[in-house]
C-alpha cells in the first residue's frame, strides 16, 4: 500500500512539473518581442508589408521603417492600436541597432585619437548609457503612416516612420550628452546610416 500511495506521489509530482513548465514556457514565448519578417509574399499586400521592417533612403531622407500586425481581436479599434504599436517597438528596435552601430563607431574614432575626439579615456558604458537613454526621447517622432488589412485573414498591418532628421535634432538638444559623442552623431551619423543602407541592398 506503501509503495502504491509513494508511487501516486510521485505520478502527481510529475504531471505537476510538466504543467509548471509547460505554463513558464507559454510565459516566455508571449513575452517574445514582435518581429517581422521580410520578403513575406503576401500576395496582394503592399510592398512595405511584403519588405517589413527596414532602414531606407527615400527622396533625400533617411527613414526607420517599423511594420507591425494584429490578428483579429473582435475589435476593429483595439486591432489596429495592437498593430500601430508593433510597429513603433519595431522602430525602436531598428533605432536601437543602428545607435549600437553610431556608438561603437564613436568609440573605435576616440580610442584612436580619430575625428578630434580628445577623450582617449571615454566609457563605453556612458556612452552606450547616453545614447540609449535618447531612444524614448526619439519614439516622440515617430509616426504611423499606412495601414493594411488582409482580407483572407483579416489581419492589419501597420506601418510606422521615423525620420533620421528628428532623431539627429532630438540627440543635438540633450543637456547631458557628452560633447564629442553629439559632434560624432552630427558629422558621421548620415554616413554610417548610408553605408547600412547600402549593405542592405
Amino acid at each position: 500500500m506503501k509503495d502504491i500511495c509513494a508511487t501516486n506521489k510521485l505520478i502527481f509530482l510529475a504531471v505537476l512539473l510538466v504543467n509548471i513548465s509547460g505554463c513558464g514556457t507559454e510565459t516566455v514565448q508571449s513575452a517574445q518581442p514582435t518581429h517581422v519578417e521580410s520578403d513575406l509574399g503576401i500576395k496582394g499586400a503592399p510592398d512595405w508589408v511584403n519588405k517589413g521592417s527596414n532602414i531606407l533612403n527615400s527622396l533625400d531622407r533617411r527613414l526607420f521603417h517599423g511594420v507591425g500586425s494584429a490578428s483579429p481581436q473582435g475589435d476593429m479599434a483595439l486591432q489596429k492600436a495592437i498593430a500601430d504599436d508593433r510597429a513603433r517597438a519595431e522602430v525602436a528596435r531598428i533605432l536601437s541597432s543602428y545607435l549600437d552601430v553610431v556608438s561603437n563607431d564613436y568609440m573605435a574614432s576616440a580610442k584612436s585619437g580619430a575625428a578630434g575626439d580628445t577623450n582617449t579615456g571615454v566609457s563605453e558604458e556612458a556612452v552606450s548609457r547616453q545614447i540609449k537613454n535618447t531612444t524614448k526621447i526619439n519614439m516622440a517622432g515617430t509616426r504611423i503612416i499606412g495601414s493594411w488589412r488582409d482580407p483572407a485573414s483579416n489581419t492589419i498591418w501597420s506601418l510606422a516612420e521615423l525620420d533620421m532628421k528628428y532623431v539627429k535634432s532630438t540627440m543635438a538638444g540633450v543637456a547631458d550628452m557628452d560633447a564629442d559623442l553629439k559632434r560624432h552623431i552630427e558629422t558621421s551619423s548620415d554616413n554610417i546610416f548610408d553605408h547600412l543602407t547600402k549593405e542592405k541592398k
